[in-house]
């Protein structure tokens, strides 16, 4: 039996850590490393366009499965341009590993050709970011880097010299075991007994939800019963607390809707819950407020906390229901259901008036029709900018479909790459790229990947024609819009010149159509949809000083924006209060 060199046990560590795919561009440096996934059927290797699609494909795949995914770059300009997509990884918390192939060992600090420093290029964007200098050292560092990225959900860096990739790997290395999964974390009796004299004291308490609250549906639903809570949430959490929520009054932020602003602030006790919702400007500041959440660094750090409860939501609501005192008032939660109806209801009709005959199309229409005719199942990779706005507020989560974005980093050109791997975790599940005009082109080059490899990601795209957040932050500071106007292409055409299937949709009667069509489509599919670019949208509850580029009032371009299905939600729960 020929002996492993480097790369080859590198793969095979991979491999015994859960990897099943490793995305990246092949290169001289990483060559050993590519040789080795090429001989071990365990592991693929994922050709992508550009090393950014890589490293957001690898954070999707990590967001889909909870499992530790991982990407590639040659030295250099390479693994450079991993870091977008690394950033986005790391503040979305998801486990991703990424290798950073390096120039020769010998070179390194010498002005070599393509040479940088990636152990410290990366560690503003990991837990762990070191450099393997000597085979010896491999299986012990990787296997550390492993931990970090799953026991820390967040990313790790290996950067390998290429030389030392294809040395004989050392006699007899240790095969360790490895950490694949994280435990759950209890908090401390003190903070739980602290936290039930709280909720007890309190008239009116309200429920900020999180990703964090990911699994603890049940939970939260059943807590916020017992202490007849309205529940909001944070755009990262939509999809895991908005469905089948008696109690749901919306969303805070920038991309706000419904009464969760209120909520938030006329009550006399807020929990937040596994969120480091980062605009502070939209939480109050004259109630007392408790705030838990699995990863300490995050208590405290967007609001004063009367208390700061360190452990999983899940584990912590179940230490709490059996001892809080049920509440028999329910006024607060009738009045704050009743005020999100009113406000879904005063903005649904922004898309409903004359919509059929509307050119260019309302994307709140297409958004509309999109969530109507997507399976029950689909993941949507949504593209930062107005697409965070319309899958925010059509989208319906039903605790079985994902909604994916560049949430915490704010990345343009999220979408297709997230989609690519979402995808190759399920050829079978339906995955939507809800993409704008903007973010689509600036990484168009990897819908050619979708073809390579023949997976049948639908991409929706919203095209406007422009930068149309950027339009609405310049609109409202009061500054001519300037540089956000796209030339674009037929890109149903552009579609399919690459071997895809494309349409292009200019009329709105034509829309739904379209759309079924394409999700029926085998392969790729490409739906250009011609949307309206004045079509905007601004938070129901914003003042000056919430964030630069945002103001109190708007131009009559700018519409609130609807609201979908979620109208017929808020007035069924607002129905159901007396039962409650």
């Amino acid at each position: 039996m020929a002996k492993q060199n480097v790369a080859e046990q590198f793969v095979d560590i991979l491999t015994r850590a859960g990897v099943k795919r490793l995305y990246g561009v092949v290169g001289d440096s990483l060559n050993p490393v590519v040789d080795a996934v090429r001989r071990n059927s365990a592991i693929d290797w994922i050709h992508v366009r550009h090393e950014e699609t890589a490293a957001f494909a690898a954070g999707a795949e990590a967001q889909i499965t909870g499992n530790l995914a991982a990407c590639a770059g040659s030295c250099g300009p390479g693994n450079l341009h991993l870091i977008n997509g690394l950033y986005d990884a790391h503040r979305s918390m998801a486990p991703v590993l990424a290798l950073a192939s390096h120039i020769p060992s010998s070179e390194i600090g010498l002005g070599y050709f393509q040479e940088t420093h990636p152990d410290r290029l990366f560690a503003e964007c990991s837990h762990y970011s070191e450099l393997i200098s000597s085979p010896k050292q491999m299986p012990r560092l990787l296997q550390t880097a492993i931990q970090n990225a799953v026991g820390r959900s967040g990313v790790s860096v290996v950067s390998l010299p290429g030389d030392i990739a294809a040395e004989p790997a050392p006699e007899k290395a240790a095969e360790t075991a490895l950490v694949t999964s994280r435990p759950t974390v209890r908090p401390g009796d003190a903070e739980i007994d602290r936290l039930v004299e709280m909720i007890d004291d309190a008239d009116k308490v309200t429920l900020f939800c999180g990703s964090g609250t990911a699994g603890a549906h049940a939970e939260v639903m059943e807590f916020a019963g017992k202490i007849k809570s309205p529940v909001g949430h944070a755009l990262r959490g939509k999809e895991w607390i908005q469905y089948d929520n008696p109690f749901d009054v919306g969303m805070s932020g920038l991309l706000g809707y419904g009464a969760a602003y209120e909520a938030t602030h006329e009550c006399d006790l807020l929990i937040l819950l596994g969120t480091d919702f980062p605009y502070n400007a939209f939480l109050p500041d004259d109630v007392k407020i408790a705030q838990v959440d699995v990863r300490p660094e995050h208590l405290g750090r967007r609001s004063k906390l009367d208390l700061a409860v360190w452990g999983d939501v899940r584990e912590t609501l179940r230490c709490l229901i059996p001892r809080v005192q049920e509440k028999k008032n329910s006024r607060f939660l009738e009045r704050m259901l009743r005020k999100h109806a009113d406000a879904l209801e005063g903005v649904v009709k922004a898309y409903t008036r004359k919509v059929e005959k509307h050119t260019p199309i309302h994307p709140e229409y297409v958004a509309s029709v999109l969530d109507e005719v997507a399976s029950d199942d689909a993941v949507f990779t949504v593209d930062t900018g107005m697409c965070n706005v319309w899958a925010a507020r059509y989208i319906s989560p039903n605790g079985r479909r994902r909604v994916i974005g560049s949430f915490s980093h704010g990345s343009m050109a999220n979408a297709l790459p997230m989609a690519i791997g979402a995808q190759f975790t399920d050829r079978k599940r339906q995955v939507v790229s809800m993409s704008g005009d903007g973010g689509f082109s600036m990484l168009m080059g990897d819908f050619l990947t979708l073809v390579q490899y023949d997976l049948p990601v639908k991409v929706v795209l919203f095209n406007n024609s422009s930068l149309g957040m950027v339009e609405l932050e310049m609109l409202v500071a009061g500054l001519p819009s300037y540089g956000t106007t796209n030339k674009n292409p037929d890109f149903a055409a552009v579609a399919q010149a690459c071997g895809a299937y494309g349409v292009r949709v200019e009329k709105p009667k034509d829309l739904a159509g379209a759309l079924k069509d394409a999700f029926k489509h085998k392969g790729p599919a490409l739906v250009d949809v011609v949307t309206d670019p004045n079509a905007l949208s601004i938070p129901p509850k914003i003042k000056a000083e919430m964030v630069t580029g945002f103001a109190l009032s708007a131009s009559k371009m700018v519409l609130d924006g609807g609201v979908g299905r979620m109208v017929q939600m808020a007035r069924s729960n607002l129905r159901n209060v007396p039962r409650l």
